[in-house]
């Protein structure tokens, strides 16, 4: 299981970046994902799959929530003062969406989060080493990566690089971001464009430890 430093550093959560041979909490609330941006709200433990959406945000002592993924961005988010959660599913629609941001909106709206109150991590998924899209995906993140604007033939995504841009530009100052690529990392990463099919998923997952001081 991966940690990030940033949220390790916070004693009342629970969270992790998954890998191929971990072994995960109980009661972990997800949802069926579609490569959308919708955001979900969990507010009791447990529920595999509660409704269709890419991100879960909880501010309830002892909800877990968490997404799967096998190359796309898992995203964890968390509040230092509300204690709010969120875990974010960003394949390439989502992050042309802005799914994080809409995350962030929602901690903000739902909970009364400060967004630099806030403390980010990005997780293992495909490398702008090994991701080629076509100019059709590509020229959607021109606004964020300003090299692929206007794109023509293929051209190789960060969309980990992506998503840390969004989170910033939404205020928030604490971002980590793995440098582990899914595709690269055979033994210890699902990847379903390596594996097609055949790909299993990890789950990265955040909630509460304990009740709320």
């Amino acid at each position: 299981m991966l940690k990030a430093p940033n949220l390790a550093e916070l004693r009342w959560l629970t969270h992790g970046f998954g890998q191929r041979d971990s072994v995960y909490p109980a009661q972990i609330t997800t949802v069926r994902q579609i490569h959308s941006d919708i955001v979900i709200e969990a507010t009791t433990p447990g529920g595999d799959r509660i409704a269709d959406g890419d991100a879960v945000v909880s501010n309830q002592p002892g909800v877990v929530v968490g997404i799967r993924t096998a190359d796309c961005v898992p995203v964890l988010l968390a509040d230092m003062r509300t204690r709010a959660v969120a875990s974010i599913h960003a394949g390439w629609r989502g992050s042309a969406a802005a799914i994080v941001t809409g995350a962030v909106e929602a901690l903000v709206r739902k909970y009364g989060s400060r967004p630099e109150d806030l403390v980010a991590a990005v997780g293992p998924s495909i490398g702008v080493c090994c991701y080629e899209v076509g100019a059709d995906v590509a020229g959607q993140f021109g606004v964020w990566l300003p090299e692929l604007d206007g794109a023509t033939g293929s051209k190789q995504l960060d969309l980990k690089k992506v998503n840390e841009l969004q989170l910033r530009r939404a205020g928030v100052r604490s971002v980590w971001v793995a440098g582990h690529c899914t595709y690269c990392e055979a033994e210890q990463y699902f990847s379903f464009r390596r594996e097609r099919e055949q790909a299993g998923r990890m789950l990265s997952y955040i909630g509460t430890v304990g009740e709320r001081p």
